[in-house]
């Protein structure tokens, strides 16, 4: 209630100033122009001169007194424009009363010229234009009646239908711009309320996000982690939005099988791509992270493949285990999940419809993931787990499809495959650091001014 009251007062107060801007204009041009008009008197009605100008004077010296004092005299300032307008139709009627028929026509035009400027600059109600409408027309009665010797037809057939329709419109003019105006300074302060209000929301929502993205990365491993896991690594992570779809995870652990080879310690490392992107994919990734990390403490969980098995499992039923109809909501995760034991330099590695590259020697090689995500309906067949030898100086990298599906270039193309892979194979040789600059680079080149249309992460490890 308290809103919807200042903001009449908001629109109240700015309908004032516009009201109180044109009528101080219309007291000044009263002033001026109503005197300068006495040229025109003297000349075409001579015998009448002295009359005209002290009419003229008075009233100008009146609408230059109104002008200067009507704040201290808390004239209100409808009236301010009443004033003139009031005067000079009364002084209109008196010289009206002295005219004979040739000059009454050619007053014919100043008394139309009255109306008609009072409807282009005067703001008030409309009982306002009413009153000095009958005040004129009690006026001119009066003194035509003491002082012209033309008849009724005559000063009706001269000027005065015309004048008294022009009055009329003058009326329905003013009105019309009363309310035009007062529409537009309210419209205008509603516009600028729902601005402030969609602003306001909009400022609550980026917070709220924001407050999301500090929970995202505290799940997140943190450089310091990562380096400390993989110290000859980089990652690119690159958020479309505020929070991301993608995300990467990294753990490291001993196996609990009972093989020596694999008591050795393992680092698992992860890019893993959510459906959708933002929020949605946000609330996917966190519970992707949950997932991650509880599948390392599970017993039955022993290889890369075991553990999307596990998140396949999960997903499925925390997210898309309810049902419309016959129609499973689809919503899950595209992953790559490796597994690296630095002793026995062995890869481990499970793919949830995204592979694993390897380059050694400028040729890279892939290892393709199964062709089905996480999460989106239940399969009997197992993921598949893929050992890979390596050898000191190889690459790993994992990956999203934000990267390759990146649209940009010169012809506004997307970039694909085989140039993300060529970038990879060509400066594998580098240092970690160099290859994240060369690709952070080169993505941001292609993309040029075209929005980034994807989360985009990129794991790389030098075994």
């Amino acid at each position: 209630m308290e809103g919807a009251t200042l903001q009449e007062n908001n629109w109240k107060t700015e309908l004032n100033k516009t009201v109180q801007k044109y009528h101080v204009i219309t007291c000044w041009v009263a002033v001026v122009f109503n005197l300068l008009f006495f040229v025109t008197d003297y000349l075409n009605i001579f015998d009448y001169w002295q009359e005209f100008l002290t009419f003229r004077t008075a009233v100008s010296l009146v609408c230059l007194f109104t002008v200067l004092f009507y704040k201290k005299l808390k004239i209100p300032i409808e009236i301010v424009g009443v004033i003139p307008v009031l005067l000079i139709s009364i002084q209109n009627a008196y010289m009206w009363s002295v005219m004979d028929a040739e000059h009454l026509q050619k007053h014919t035009l100043a008394y139309m010229a009255l109306f008609i400027g009072s409807g282009m600059f005067v703001f008030y109600h409309v009982y306002f234009s009413v009153f000095i409408v009958v005040a004129n027309l009690v006026a001119n009665i009066i003194f035509l009646n003491l002082n012209s010797p033309l008849t009724a037809d005559e000063i009706l057939l001269n000027g005065g239908l015309l004048v008294g329709s022009v009055a009329v419109f003058s009326i329905l003019l003013i009105r019309m711009r009363y309310r035009l105006t007062k529409r537009e300074i309210v419209a205008r302060f509603e516009l600028e309320k729902s601005k402030h209000e969609v602003e306001e929301k909009n400022r609550e929502i980026v917070d709220s996000i924001n407050y999301a993205k500090r929970i995202q990365d505290a799940l997140i491993p943190p450089a310091e982690v990562m380096k400390k896991m993989l110290p000859d690594s980089f990652v690119i992570f690159k958020p479309k939005d505020i929070v991301s779809g993608d995300f990467y995870w990294a753990q490291e652990l001993h196996t609990t099988t009972n093989t020596q080879k694999d008591k050795d310690g393992l680092v698992l490392f992860s890019a893993a791509d959510c459906t959708g992107h933002g929020v949605p994919g946000a609330f996917m990734s966190v519970i992707g992270l949950k997932l991650f990390n509880q599948s390392v403490k599970q017993p039955t969980v022993n290889t890369p493949a075991q553990a999307l098995d596990y998140l396949n499992a999960e997903v499925f039923n925390t997210v898309n285990l309810h049902s419309d109809g016959d129609n499973v909501i689809r919503d899950g995760m595209d992953v790559a999940l490796c597994a690296i034991n630095f002793t026995s330099l062995t890869l481990h590695f499970a793919g949830a419809n995204n592979p694993v590259y390897i380059v050694r020697k400028n040729e890279l090689h892939e290892i393709k993931g199964d062709k089905k995500p996480i999460g989106s309906y239940q399969s009997e067949t197992p993921f598949t787990d893929n050992e890979y030898q390596l050898e000191k100086g190889d690459m790993v990298y994992v990956s999203s499809d934000g990267y390759p599906d990146q649209f940009g270039g010169p012809k506004g193309k997307k970039l694909k495959y085989s140039v993300f892979k060529k970038l990879l194979t060509e400066n594998a040789h580098l240092s970690v650091e160099e290859q994240k600059v060369i690709l952070e680079n080169y993505f941001e080149d292609w993309r040029g001014e075209l929005e980034q249309l994807d989360d985009v992460c990129l794991i790389g490890v030098r075994v």
